[in-house]
């Protein structure tokens, strides 16, 4: 089909015939609205690193009972997230792995309230081979290299926190031996884990379901009196994009099948 135009004199901008324009436009909106209602519609959920493993179960179950959904799963630190959901990423839904960045993004408006999903806790791992022979918590002081969270995501936060109850309870000698041993700090707990995976480190501190996922690190627990439990909380997006399906996410995950999922993958309920 050829469509010619005619040109207006003074400006010399190409001009559609009215007639034209709006068979055109009919034709577009009847394209578009064929794709809304016979596509697959997306939804946008950026979560927490930690919640890899259980997400991607729940996506499954989820597109298994809401046929024509397709879940696109966006999984980084907390703080990644909350900066590109504050510079206008297509997100419906964000879990955070703590309560500050979700706390953010709703007093900017950028997220309804939020409820928390699920909890979970700290452990220090180290290799199989654990070459430096550590066996309790209190051992964590005899480790040369030692991986942690940097401060701006939510489990350096919490292992910064941790750390100063162990201070107060095992004394200044052993909170300095173990910040003296430090050897890094990284941007998510997935890339904490790696570093005892890949043998960089002798011990690091992640969540415990992120130990449990792995068949290359060994958990050892911390003290309850000392662990400090990390709180997840969900919430829709204001500008989600579809917000019926956010909503039906949302509800979902409150169901007993998915806690039942969380709850496989180590979390605990809320």
């Amino acid at each position: 089909m050829f469509f010619t135009c005619d040109l207006d004199p003074s400006t010399r901008t190409p001009v559609l015939p009215r007639a034209l324009l709006v068979s055109v436009v009919t034709v577009l909106v009847a394209l578009l609205g064929c794709r809304s209602n016979g596509g697959t519609a997306t939804l946008n959920v950026y979560a927490a690193a930690s919640l890899t493993d259980a997400f991607v179960d729940l996506e499954q179950a989820f597109e298994s009972q809401h046929p024509g959904t397709d879940v696109s799963l966006t999984l980084a630190g907390s703080q990644v997230l909350r900066l590109q959901i504050e510079q206008g990423a297509a997100a419906d839904v964000f879990v955070s792995a703590n309560q500050t960045h979700m706390d953010a993004l709703h007093s900017a408006g950028h997220a309804e309230p939020s409820r928390i999903l699920a909890h979970n806790e700290l452990v220090v791992i180290v290799p199989l081979q654990n070459p430096a022979g550590l066996e309790t918590f209190a051992d964590l002081a005899r480790a040369e290299r030692i991986v942690i969270g940097s401060d701006n995501v939510p489990v350096g936060k919490y292992t910064s926190a941790m750390l100063e109850r162990a201070g107060a309870s095992l004394g200044a000698t052993f909170l300095n031996q173990v910040r003296g041993h430090i050897v890094s700090e990284e941007g998510n707990v997935r890339l904490v884990r790696a570093k005892v995976e890949l043998g960089e480190a002798d011990a690091a501190i992640v969540y415990r379901t992120d130990a449990s996922s792995s068949e290359r690190v060994r958990a050892i627990d911390i003290p309850a009196q000392l662990n400090i439990r990390a709180a997840y909380p969900i919430a829709k997006l204001s500008r989600a994009q579809h917000p019926e399906l956010a909503a039906q996410w949302m509800a979902f995950v409150a169901s007993p099948a998915a806690v039942a999922i969380l709850e496989k993958h180590g979390f605990r309920g809320p």
